[in-house]
């Protein structure tokens, strides 16, 4: 798979031997996740659609939430996040009530400018403002903030240039990028090494089917995941991706 090593078989055992009791306890104790299973070099980054743009990801015993709306009863059997990352204020990525209700005492929240100001007062001593291009280190996962906008001209003022974050994050030897509400960007097409990506389509908000498809054989992750998409034809969309590409689309049950 394009960038993704599996663990060897004496990197297992080490990680098993290393993790063993303790490391199930607390899961047993914060919940678990199901989902898609990665492998990385670190163990297996687990990918669990929630619905629409939310998402729950675990990596090397962390938990990242990415706008996680819905209600609170939505991730009651999840592990508690130990960080989320919002890309930007509308609606169906920033809700305060399910926020408030998941983020712990030592939630690590990155987020937008405009999303810090909507925050309740009593998580934004832990949140974290990220700018387009600005990069950083939190609970020990290193994130680069990339800029989700529109292009064409009359969806312009639906994300503008400069307000609003995708994200990618390094996690061990792989790269995971949350492409967030954006069109087909100079700054989308230029990502490189990517081994997982969620990138979304629907239209007028973000982009058509072909503009996203045509971005993924451009930067070619290794994985694709279809996201935010409602009203999209999917199939059409891993059909254009095609199979020449080298990129694995995943289409999975996000409503």
């Amino acid at each position: 798979m394009h960038h993704l090593r599996t663990l060897s078989a004496a990197a297992a055992m080490a990680a098993m031997a290393s993790a063993a009791i303790p490391a199930n306890a607390q899961e047993a104790a914060r919940g678990s996740i199901e989902g898609d299973r990665i492998p990385t070099e670190q163990g297996d980054l687990v990918v669990q659609p929630i619905e629409h743009a939310s998402f729950v990801m675990t990596w090397d015993g962390k938990t990242v939430y990415v706008d996680p709306v819905g209600g609170a009863e939505r991730y009651g059997d999840l592990p508690a996040p130990d960080l989320i990352l919002i890309t930007h204020q509308h609606p169906d990525h920033l809700d305060a009530e399910t926020l408030s209700a998941v983020a712990g005492d030592d939630t690590a929240l990155v987020v937008t400018q405009t999303v810090h100001d909507a925050l309740p007062p009593e998580l934004r001593d832990n949140a974290e403002v990220m700018a387009n291009g600005d990069e950083t280190t939190v609970a020990d996962l290193a994130i680069e903030a990339v800029p989700a906008y529109n292009t064409t001209e009359d969806r312009l003022q639906y994300h503008p240039k400069g307000r609003d974050n995708g994200y990618v994050l390094t996690l061990g030897d792989t790269r995971v990028y949350v492409a967030a509400d954006t069109e087909d960007t100079p700054e989308m097409r230029a990502q490189r090494d990517i081994d997982v990506a969620f990138v979304p389509m629907n239209l007028p908000y973000t982009m058509s089917v072909e503009q996203a498809a045509d971005a993924v054989r451009a930067f070619r992750p290794g994985i694709v995941y279809p996201y935010h998409s409602r009203g999209s034809d999917i199939e059409e969309f891993a059909r254009l991706v095609g199979q020449d590409s080298g990129v694995e689309v995943r289409v999975r049950d996000w409503y």
